[in-house]
């Protein structure tokens, strides 16, 4: 690895420097260290080796704590176009970062969690004028659709930023007169193909037949504009020399090859104003056009960071949090976060983000998803049918992380009742069933003394230590699985030691009957902290029938997986389902009636959707 290289922009130096050469003086260890930063002041990036845990720069950063103050973790989604509804793509992406959030917080970091609204531009006036609404009114009722589903998923944001809030249109325009007072900002006309969904000019030879758009399969209309642009061709070598220096500024890495392969072709100075549209920020110095939504949308990312009543300044606003430890964002957006934005920053002589990271697209039984096809899946409806548990559970277990992904509901239905109703669910029911019947529910063990010699412990041990890595590694399909695992080993385990006949047995195999219901139920609490990312309120339940509260619950950390968690003579709740099962759909119609698992006499239609 080389041990220096400098990324020069008009107005600041930015250097990769391994993390050895921050604390070289500290340690043998960190000497070692592969990680490295990339600074004006530290940006801490990633190591590029292939299979690592990030765990690891955790550890290094403890040791140099003194000289290098931690940053917040800062994670954003995309801030959402509320030109239509909130779908399930943008569902996705906010339901993963909410997981990512969740586990930062678990490891005791101060997370800061973007989501929000984009609010300007002309598809926006557009779908107002065809709702028969002004732009404001469409953005209130479009944006708040937004919050509402999310408070339905169970998203724990920390901010929600609108691109029509005032302090937002501040550092809009602070920031475009320091890019401006760069040399960075020109005014030209121009004429090319503008796809009106992308609110982008197109290069032909990226177009479909009849000039049509790849991504929305619209033909691209022919402009002319007199127009601000940017500099980005002046900015080509210094992204170069960003992704060859650090690699993991985009991920996957196929997505690393798909930007450089945009940069290798050559950069293009890009229009960041617009004079036939009004329903934007106007130009600073030039109030008869309004500035270019990306211009303006990606700047929510640092005018969020600004609390409610603060003045809206740009240095402020990046001394609460920037630079974002993840941008993440579907794979159709991806030029705009890994070239464009990286590139306006430097002009700027902003630190860049972290890294970006592109996910792929939703299908539905294995064809894209459209209103023509009459096939859309609408997340609400999935929320209401089968619960935010369920819904967050199957998209981040079944879909890897950066790929694309297929929703069947045949699929769908299986996965939830196999993972969460049957192997997690059934299990608790009915460890608390034998522990109430024979034990009145009290605890004869601690968990440390009921797992003396007994391979099972060191079993989950490493499956929670596996989980973790994953979860570090953004591969939320792999940590969900780990957890699984750990269910997986307590049926069996279960299902080997046969508690129920030892109790019959009494004398010392009632005892060792007693430590083994100790120990699955301490497996059990240790996957409702594991698992707390994925599906927080199942995971909720299942911790408060393990006889802890609620803010017990809401207090724990990465740290309270460790094998040890309960004590002898504590008390557990009664057994009470945690999931509904899903049990079949009703003929003629699209209803699911769920049934609680275990439980002979089928709940209504009203308890089966509380419950999951």
């Amino acid at each position: 690895m080389a041990t220096r290289a400098l990324l020069s922009s008009p107005t600041s130096l930015y250097a990769v420097t391994p993390f050895s050469s921050i604390a070289s003086s500290r340690s043998q260890l960190i000497a070692a260290s592969p990680y490295f930063f990339l600074r004006r002041t530290s940006l801490p990036l990633i190591s590029s080796s292939p299979i690592r845990c990030f765990a690891h720069l955790r550890i290094d950063a403890e040791e140099v704590k003194e000289s290098v103050k931690e940053e917040p973790f800062v994670l954003t989604t995309p801030l959402y176009y509320v030109n239509a509804p909130p779908h399930m793509g943008s569902a996705y992406t906010t339901i993963a970062a909410d997981a990512i959030a969740r586990f930062q917080r678990l490891l005791g970091k101060k997370v800061i969690f973007i989501t929000g609204t984009d609010e300007h531009g002309e598809k926006i006036a557009a779908a107002a004028e065809a709702s028969g609404s002004s732009p404001r009114e469409h953005c209130d009722i479009i944006s708040n659709a937004y919050r509402l589903l999310w408070a339905d998923l169970g998203i724990a944001y920390d901010k929600f930023i609108r691109t029509t809030d005032s302090r937002h249109e501040a550092v809009v325009k602070e920031f475009y007169s320091r890019v401006l007072n760069n040399g960075d900002i020109y005014k030209a006309d121009y004429e090319g193909l503008y796809c009106v969904n992308c609110e982008e000019y197109k290069d032909e030879k990226e177009l479909l037949e009849n000039n049509c758009c790849p991504m929305h399969l619209k033909p691209c209309l022919l402009r002319k504009e007199d127009n601000y642009f940017f500099a980005l061709s002046k900015y080509q070598k210094n992204l170069e020399e960003l992704l060859t220096s650090n690699p993991d500024f985009v991920k996957p890495s196929f997505r690393l090859n798909e930007v450089q392969s945009w940069i290798k072709s050559g950069l293009r100075d890009f229009s960041i104003s617009r004079s036939s549209v009004e329903w934007g920020i106007p130009v600073p110095n030039d109030s008869k056009q309004t500035i270019y939504v990306w211009f303006d949308a990606l700047l929510g990312y640092i005018s969020a960071l600004l609390d409610d009543g603060e003045h809206p300044n740009l240095q402020q606003a990046i001394s609460f949090g920037w630079p974002a430890s993840l941008h993440l964002i579907g794979k159709d957006i991806l030029r705009f976060h890994a070239v464009y934005w990286p590139a306006m920053l430097m002009s700027a002589g902003l630190r860049l983000p972290n890294m970006v990271f592109g996910h792929g697209f939703l299908t539905k039984d294995g064809l894209k998803m459209g209103k023509s096809l009459g096939n859309t899946l609408e997340p609400k409806d999935l929320v209401l049918r089968f619960g935010a548990d369920a819904v967050r559970y199957f998209f981040l277990r079944e879909v890897e992380f950066g790929n694309d992904g297929d929703y069947s509901e045949d699929r769908f239905i299986n996965i939830v009742n196999a993972h969460l109703a049957n192997t997690i669910g059934n299990l608790l029911n009915r460890t608390l069933g034998l522990l109430k019947k024979n034990c009145q529910s009290t605890l004869a063990f601690d968990s440390i003394t009921a797992a003396e010699d007994n391979s099972f412990r060191d079993a989950v041990e490493k499956l929670v230590e596996r989980a973790r890595c994953h979860y570090e590694n953004l591969s939320l399909s792999s940590a969900c699985e780990s957890v699984l695992e750990i269910g997986n080993a307590g049926n069996l385990y279960m299902d080997e030691h046969a508690p129920w006949s030892r109790f019959k047995q009494g004398g010392v195999s009632a005892e060792m009957a007693a430590k083994d219901l100790v120990i699955i139920l301490e497996a059990m609490r240790i996957i409702a902290i594991a698992l707390s990312p994925i599906t927080p309120s199942l995971c909720s339940r299942i911790y408060m029938q393990l006889g802890f509260s609620e803010e017990q619950f809401k207090a724990l950390s990465w740290n309270d997986t460790k094998w040890g968690g309960l004590r002898e003579g504590q008390t557990m709740a009664d057994p009470l389902p945690i999931f509904a099962r899903i049990e079949s759909k009703q003929e003629g119609g699209d209803e699911v009636i769920h049934k609680a698992v275990k439980v002979k006499k089928k709940t209504s239609r009203n308890q089966g959707l509380v419950e999951a």
